[in-house]
């Protein structure tokens, strides 16, 4: 265990047991302490508050070892309290105490307001707790500078591992490091990576339509590896032969040249727009919280705009969505998009309804290849139901500021063009001096070495690997596979630095699912298909259970939660007509060329291996 972990685990102890100090004359007071009591047989009160002392200090030791001591975020610090309060009060009085009682899980109404008390008495035991745990670890900081002097002296570490890329795969390849040297401070981890956070990508689209707090679905990187070196800039160069990275932080920063004996790439993929003319410039891509935001921001202009745009076509103009790609991203932002513009319309009385349009192109001749045909038709049918128009077969050739040029010659007249249609791997890559694929893509082994090396390890997006379970394929670039990559990408490190035989790497995909909004969604688990509220419950549920961080967790459930009974947020956060593509941007002047010799549009991820379908008709619930 690590000093700084002892300190929280400490200072979270105190706080825990102040907290519930000042909590016990609150259940006390609501004769809480005799329920308690009654769990283990007696009804003295004082036997209550023993047992209510002793869980604070457990749950406030808790607190410590999941938020950590961070310098200068006492109001962070105790709004996760706050939080943490309410998720035991779920946890305990709503759950754990009614069962233990014999009482059930059905609630009355009755019942419901006599657990109110008790819900004011948990925010007020989380809030302190945060408090103290806060104000505790400063006090003990600044008794004992000492302490700070002798967690930063310096070490020689003999064996040093650098990762590039705070993705999944990357984050997951540390985070078991972390797990197998827990205590070796002879291994120096460094993580590199562009951004401070892990951005837990298939919650993007909700961002983009205001569903979520874009900080929400991003967990911070240092918080979540506190014993790797986390660097935060651009990789300017990998040298193979001298076995060394040169880093920028900023471009007014020096080079910092960081030494490796193994080297990890996690470095992802970008959007890849095959030089179609006015693409880039004239189209917002998803993938990064930046890229949500910008959509979210500018979506909501082209709204406030057409309320006040007297021109007809220039008002369908601003009124009309596009997306281009059918996979998973394009399908859950034009889904996503759809249901933004119509909850928020109510705002703006002079846009009409049948003014809107949202249209989805792609160039196969169903939506979801990932999936089943009957899932991609029942998904399809649902989308088109709710008015949203789907031009399959078709592929971009180009993009304006006033419209999306068709193959066919066709235009389709908007000024919100969203690009999922293509990815493309890190151009980092091309650094190393190894095999790569047509695509650029990296090629392992299927224990994860990049092919020619020993000591450097691809993950993610990034690499090409054998997929064990499908000869002659590839593991699909999914979350999934990417965590568990990670895994055994630092699983073999370790092998390969105690000479140990490697393990190869063996996944079968989990499941596959896809929002589609209204609060539907469709899915695929083992083989079984599941469509409907059904799926996207089951959408909601997995996800957030693979959020990374208990604070996330319970902010994206009040988010949903808030969701439900509130409309969406209409702030614009940034100056949107500035920063669209869109509105200031002008078109490539190059005379358009036809995309008919560009690769078929794909999702943010592929399938490889589908799960056999049943012939049998889709509707909503279990197929």
């Amino acid at each position: 265990m690590s000093p700084s972990l002892r300190r929280d685990l400490l200072g979270g102890t105190l706080a825990g047991l102040v907290g519930g100090l000042i909590f016990a004359w609150v259940i006390q007071a609501q004769g809480m302490m005799i329920s308690v009591a009654g769990l283990v047989g007696s009804s003295s009160a004082a036997i209550g508050i023993v047992l209510h002392l002793v869980l604070s200090i457990l749950v406030g030791a808790s607190f410590g070892a999941i938020f950590r001591y961070q310098p200068d975020s006492y109001a962070t610090t105790i709004s996760s309290g706050v939080l943490y309060g309410l998720l035991w009060w779920i946890v305990g009085p709503l759950t754990l105490m009614r069962l233990l009682l014999g009482q059930g899980l059905t609630w009355s109404v009755a019942e419901a307001s006599a657990a109110f008390p008790s819900l004011v008495g948990q925010l007020l035991y989380g809030a302190v707790t945060g408090l103290s745990f806060y104000l505790i670890v400063a006090l003990y900081l600044s008794k004992l500078p000492e302490f700070m002097a002798a967690a930063e002296t310096p070490h020689h570490p003999s064996r040093r591992v650098v990762i590039l890329g705070g993705g999944f795969g990357g984050v997951a390849t540390a985070e078991r490091l972390e797990q197998l040297y827990p205590r070796d401070m002879e291994l120096e981890i460094t993580l590199v990576s562009q951004s401070n956070f892990l951005l837990f990508t298939p919650m993007l689209a909700e961002v983009a339509s205001s569903s979520l707090e874009a900080q929400h679905i991003s967990a911070p990187v240092r918080a979540a590896l506190p014993r790797s070196r986390f660097v935060k800039g651009d990789v300017v160069e990998i040298d193979t032969a001298t076995q060394v990275v040169k880093v920028r932080a900023g471009r007014s920063m020096p080079l910092e040249i960081i030494p490796y004996d193994h080297l990890v790439t996690a470095l992802g993929s970008s959007a890849n727009y095959y030089n179609l003319p006015g693409l880039e410039t004239n189209t917002f891509a998803l993938k990064t919280l930046q890229d949500a935001t910008q959509l979210r921001d500018h979506t909501i202009t082209m709204l406030e705009q057409a309320d006040v745009k007297p021109n007809e076509a220039e008002r369908r103009r601003l009124l009309t969505f596009v997306v281009a790609g059918g996979g998973f991203a394009g399908t859950e932002m034009i889904a996503e998009l759809f249901d933004l513009v119509h909850n928020v319309r109510r705002y703006y009385p002079y846009v009409r309804k049948d003014e809107l349009r949202f249209v989805l192109v792609h160039s196969g001749d169903h939506i979801l290849p990932e999936l089943t045909p009957e899932l991609g038709e029942y998904a399809l049918n649902k989308l088109q139901s709710r008015g949203i128009e789907f031009k399959l077969g078709a592929r971009v050739a180009g993009a304006t500021p006033e419209a999306v040029l068709l193959n066919d010659g066709s235009q389709i007249p908007s000024h919100t063009k969203v690009w999922t249609a293509g990815n493309q791997p890190s151009p980092l890559l091309k650094m190393l001096p190894y095999e790569h694929t047509r695509s650029g893509q990296i090629v392992t082994n299927d224990t994860l070495q990049v092919k020619g090396s020993t000591n450097i390890w691809a993950v993610g997006d990034c690499a090409q690997i054998p997929d064990l379970f499908n000869t002659g394929k590839y593991c699909p670039p999914t979350a999934q596979h990417a965590l568990r990559e990670g895994q055994v990408a630092a699983e073999n490190i370790l092998a390969s630095i105690r000479g140990k035989p490697l393990k190869p790497f063996r996944f079968q995909t989990l499941g596959l699912l896809v929002a589609l909004g209204h609060r539907t969604a469709a899915a695929e688990v083992r083989g079984y298909r599941f469509s409907g509220l059904l799926a996207w419950f089951m959408w909601r549920s997995i996800y957030l259970s693979k959020l990374p961080g208990l604070e996330k967790k319970v902010r994206v459930a009040f988010d949903w939660s808030l969701d439900i009974f509130f409309p969406r947020d209409i702030v614009l956060t940034t100056n949107a007509v500035q920063s669209s593509p869109s509105i200031d941007s002008q078109a490539d002047p190059a005379p358009v060329k036809s995309a008919s010799d560009v690769e078929p549009a794909k999702g943010n991820s592929t399938n490889e291996n589908p799960v056999p379908s049943k012939n049998t008709p889709l509707k909503d619930g279990v197929a």
